[in-house]
């Protein structure tokens, strides 16, 4: 697996390459956000990103790189503001890691957030145009004015296509299998990211937040106090319905 690592401290990039180097990773470093978003070298698997960068602020970077890819991103940083961490995650960061923090650490956060969903290629200078493919009945799952082809993994609403990150789209369509339907936090942790799952359990809310951002409705997402979320059909759109 090839990783981009951007990180301007070389106390940490230069362990840290040699760490996961051993583990079998190929490591490409740059040492700025200029220098990670002008990158030319092979399309990485996965980008780790420490947000704490000299010449700009890591969660610019990390919007400029979910902008032109879905390519999964790990924030590492030594920031201790949660909200810092949720922004990066509605961003369309996948996961982030504190520092410190242990290589077999970073290795388990790899492995469960590659494990979800497979990486597109990486284009420094912007994605080629994708095709307007619209999902069908026959291979789209259909709920009011939302259409969720997992064939395709791609999501419209209103005939209008919503960019989501892979791991919102796996919340999304897991929470889709059975609309109503209330999965608890730990079954969704467990299905759409791993059983063991490192990370804090606002994870899950900043997805869910993120999503509910998109759909451009929050009653699209409800929360069951003390349990988890379903997947609903919010009140207008259910008014809209029955008339």
């Amino acid at each position: 697996m090839r990783l981009l690592l951007i990180e301007d401290d070389e106390r940490i990039a230069v362990p840290l390459t040699e760490g996961l180097g051993r583990y079998g990773f190929t490591v490409d470093h740059v040492r700025t956000g200029a220098a990670g978003l002008a990158d030319t070298t092979a399309a990485p698997d996965l980008v780790l990103l420490d947000l704490g960068l000299p010449d700009m602020d890591g969660l610019d970077v990390c919007r400029s790189l979910r902008a032109r890819s879905a390519v999964p991103i790990i924030m590492i940083t030594a920031r201790g503001e949660e909200a810092d961490r949720i922004v990066g995650l509605e961003l369309g960061a996948d996961d982030y890691l504190a520092k410190p923090f242990g290589v077999r650490e970073l290795i388990a956060r790899i492995r469960a957030v590659t494990r979800r969903a497979a990486a597109p290629a990486y284009a420094p200078n912007g994605p080629a145009p994708a095709p307007d493919i619209r999902p069908t009945a026959s291979d789209a799952q259909v709920l009011g004015p939302l259409a969720i082809s997992r064939r395709t993994r791609e999501v419209r609403l209103d005939g209008q296509q919503v960019a989501l990150t892979p791991r919102e789209f796996d919340l999304l369509a897991y929470l889709a299998e059975d609309p109503g339907t209330v999965y608890s936090r730990q079954q969704i942790m467990d299905t759409v990211w791993d059983p063991h799952f490192f990370g804090p359990t606002k994870t899950l809310d900043a997805h869910v937040a993120a999503l509910r951002r998109k759909l451009g409705d929050p009653g699209w997402i409800t929360t069951a106090r003390g349990v988890g979320f379903r997947l609903t059909l919010p009140d207008n759109h259910t008014a809209e319905a029955a008339g």
